[in-house]
């Protein structure tokens, strides 16, 4: 009986030993699974924090990419056929194949991350909403700026009410500056157009330039053609400012007063007058 016992004790050991030896041979390739397992996960939930992040500056790009590029036909399906590769990244922040793999998909992912018929309606709204505020010889109590986010530190555009202010403390400062058709004024790092804008109103509201040009058209003409001058740092900026200052007004009225150029540089290296004079000494 003891025999058996023993015996009984020496296989139920040899088994048990069996066993641990087979886990622990075993616990390497659970280890390495728990961990491939693991790195797959945070792979893929880093791919999901970074596609949400691309969304989210995306996202806030577009009313920017509007304002300076869009019109009637821009879509869902055509917005990466607007503006080249270059331009693309820089405005929006993504490259025009990250955009396409978000819309179209590619392998293991489906893409489609856009509702095409949300997208285009907000494109549609947004141009609506430009067009509805484009005059700004109205006293509104918005500007179209208000519809598109902050973007990089030199698209983030100066208030309405600020640039009031500062077109008032001009003129307090220099009285009756805006009724004589000989002065000038620069905005040497144009962001929206919007001080250009308040300057042009002012002297076409102004009873000396009424008197001096009777018919409105010349009357603008006359100020956006030899009255104001800006600089834009970057194309966005410049066809941004542009499109806001000549919104619907006529083809006739010349752009020339308004230059793409970084002042920055130059105002560093004080030369700024020599870069003003290079564009418009002849002016």
């Amino acid at each position: 009986m003891e025999k058996r016992l023993e015996e009984n004790k020496l296989i139920h050991k040899e088994k048990l030993e069996q066993t641990f030896k087979k886990e622990v041979e075993k616990m390497p390739e659970r280890f390495i699974e728990q961990v491939e397992r693991k790195r797959v996960e945070q792979l893929k939930q880093s791919a999901q924090d970074e596609i949400r992040d691309h969304l989210r500056g995306f996202a806030r790009t577009i009313p920017s990419f509007i304002m300076a590029y869009g019109n009637q036909s821009l879509t869902l399906d055509n917005f990466d056929t607007f503006v080249p590769e270059q331009v693309f990244f820089e405005v929006t922040g993504i490259t025009i194949d990250q955009f396409r793999y978000l819309r179209d998909g590619g392998q293991d992912f489906a893409g489609h991350l856009f509702d095409k018929a949300t997208f285009d309606e907000a494109i549609q709204e947004f141009l609506r909403k430009k067009k509805e505020l484009a005059d700004y010889f109205k006293d509104q109590k918005e500007d179209i700026f208000d519809y598109i986010p902050p973007q990089k530190t030199n698209q983030i555009f100066t208030p309405k009410r600020v640039v009031k202010r500062m077109v008032d403390d001009l003129e307090k400062e220099n009285p009756g500056i805006f009724d004589d058709p000989s002065k000038t004024f620069i905005d040497l790092y144009m962001k929206s157009g919007l001080y250009i804008a308040e300057l042009v109103k002012r002297l076409y509201n102004s009873d000396g330039l009424k008197q001096l040009f009777p018919d409105s058209e010349k009357r603008l003409k006359h100020i956006l053609e030899n009255q104001v001058y800006g600089f834009a740092p970057s194309e966005i900026i410049y066809n941004i400012s542009t499109n806001f200052i000549f919104g619907n007004l006529s083809k006739d009225i010349s752009r020339k007063n308004f230059v793409l150029a970084d002042t920055i540089p130059a105002a560093k290296e004080g030369r700024i007058q020599k870069l003003v004079d290079s564009y418009f000494e002849n002016n």
